[in-house]
């Protein structure tokens, strides 16, 4: 699983693997204040844009961790199928 420079640490990649059963590789800037397209973090940038598209993602208002989870996997099935 990708995620961003924000979610890095031994406890949310061994949480992370507990819950979901993957490992977490963290897409990181390499020089700072400096703009330069880099692939694998613009994919993680680029799906984080598309949830932000949900209504429903905007804010978290869930009270189970499982339902949240279900709402982005809604969120990414629903953008999956409006493409073909």
């Amino acid at each position: 699983m990708l995620v961003d420079g924000g979610y890095s640490g031994p406890k949310f990649a061994d949480k992370i693997r507990e819950l979901v059963g993957v490992e977490v590789e963290v897409a990181k800037r390499s020089e700072l204040h400096k703009f330069k397209v880099i692939p694998v973090r613009w994919v993680v940038e680029r799906s984080l844009s598309w949830l932000e598209k949900c209504r429903r993602l905007w804010k978290n208002c869930e009270r189970n961790l499982t339902t949240s989870k279900q709402m982005v996997i809604l969120a990414f099935l629903a953008l999956v199928l409006k493409r073909f």
